[in-house]
């Protein structure tokens, strides 16, 4: 299947934000292992938190799929699964490390796997700092790398862990914490990639009700004991999926409201609209919506993105359409995404006629006149959406395997449609 994006005038239009994925994975974790029921409300429904919850089911939870909410049982933080089970992760990177310290409460073995591409993406420092806690990590194929089995105990202490790579190493610890046998204490000796994510994490863990301490990104510190407790939470909108909605007025210019976002969000992908903001758009937000407008020409910018991994590729499509070039650093970790991005996202724009250059940690794109070009997203969500925001600018674009947006994202094409984009 492929869709073909044509060129459009300036815009006026309003979108609803999906739910937060980021927010929908850990509510289910943390209600799933909380004492009680839970009621998330308003969660995202999309390829990658299915996995999460069907990884639960396997564990031994019961999830419900209600019409906008999940009901969950909790387990008191023991999985009750029957025997060692094999959960198959997909490409959900969030998935399988999330569950990899929240298996070792399990009371069997559990083994964690996923998609070719999954089996690429490294494990090593989380490994390395479970087995520092007590839990038992064994490599079934190559050693740093998924397939992985996962049993022993969560007993705590302290560790060293590198989030360099992926903040979800220490996200991963962190969720699980509050049922260690003793206080989990994370040191992080270099700083996280995508670190807002551990603000999104501590966020959900106190909701929930247990007890953290941190020093900035570089020391945790959870209390053993102070368990989950199930509640009803409200999931909030998602900034990463709105940026897609935004970058539509800045590259067509116009005007795109979208509500359903939390203002004071911890979301480190709210940063875009500061970026959209010092390009040239006016960014306004009302108690119930943030609109995004441009009248005049984008100028480009320099910007580090590290804390905003997930809207590298839009603003690099957004870049491409201004009159002077945008340097975005920031962005060694994303070869480790479901593709590698920057390689993807810097190839794409030289076949539509942009100057692009490529250091380890930044992206520099030179803009210059465009024309639309067949897209292979390589399985990545962000990638096809990221360049289909662009075809609307430049027209005669093709998207090839366009439902992988399903992973986080699956009413996009339709939200597009709905407005009279497509």
């Amino acid at each position: 299947m492929i869709v073909r994006v044509s060129q459009i005038g300036p815009v006026d239009a309003a979108f609803e934000a999906p739910p937060s994925k980021s927010y929908t994975h850990r509510a289910l974790i943390a209600g799933a292992l909380a004492s009680g029921r839970t009621r998330i409300a308003r969660p995202l429904r999309a390829a990658d938190t299915e996995l999460t919850a069907r990884g639960l089911e396997s564990l031994g939870v019961p999830l419900e799929w209600l019409p906008g909410e999940i009901a969950v049982a909790g387990c008191g933080g023991t999985f009750p699964a029957p025997g060692e089970v094999t959960i198959d992760c997909g490409n959900s990177g969030t998935t399988l490390r999330l569950l990899t310290s929240a298996a070792l409460l399990s009371q069997h073995p559990v083994v964690l796997t996923g998609s070719p591409r999954m089996l690429e993406r490294p494990v090593g420092p989380l490994a390395g700092a479970l087995r520092a806690l007590g839990g038992e990590v064994a490599f079934v194929g190559e050693r740093g790398f998924p397939p992985i089995r996962i049993s022993g105990r969560l007993r705590g202490g302290k560790t060293a862990i590198d989030g360099s790579i992926s903040s979800q190493f220490v996200s991963s610890i962190l969720m699980a914490a509050p049922y260690a046998d003793e206080d989990v204490e994370l040191t992080l000796p270099a700083a996280p990639a995508s670190r807002s994510y551990l603000d999104v994490t501590a966020d959900v863990m106190l909701g929930f009700g247990a007890h953290i301490e941190r020093r900035g990104y570089d020391w945790f510190r959870v209390e053993s004991g102070r368990a989950y407790r199930g509640r009803d939470y409200p999931v909030e909108g998602d900034y990463s999926s709105a940026s897609y909605l935004f970058a539509v007025a800045a590259v067509c210019g116009g005007r795109v409201a979208v509500t359903g976002l939390n203002p004071a969000s911890v979301q480190g992908d709210r940063r875009f609209l500061d970026a959209l903001e010092a390009m040239g758009c006016r960014v306004t937000s009302g108690t119930d919506a943030v609109t995004v407008e441009r009248t005049g020409d984008l100028a480009g910018i320099e910007i580090d993105m590290s804390s905003s991994p997930d809207t590298v590729q839009t603003l690099a499509a957004v870049a491409a359409t201004a009159g002077s070039p945008t340097t975005i650093t920031g962005t060694a970790h994303l070869q480790y995404k479901e593709s590698d991005r920057v390689g993807v996202t810097a190839e794409t724009l030289r076949r539509m006629g942009a100057g692009v250059e490529v250091t380890e940690d930044s992206l520099t794109i030179t803009p210059a006149p465009l024309h639309g070009v067949a897209v292979d997203p390589h399985d990545d969500h962000r990638t096809a959406m990221a360049f289909a925001v662009l075809g609307l600018a430049v027209g005669g674009m093709a998207i090839r395997d366009p439902e992988c947006v399903e992973k986080s994202f699956p009413g996009f094409w339709e939200a597009l449609y709905g407005e009279g984009l497509l």
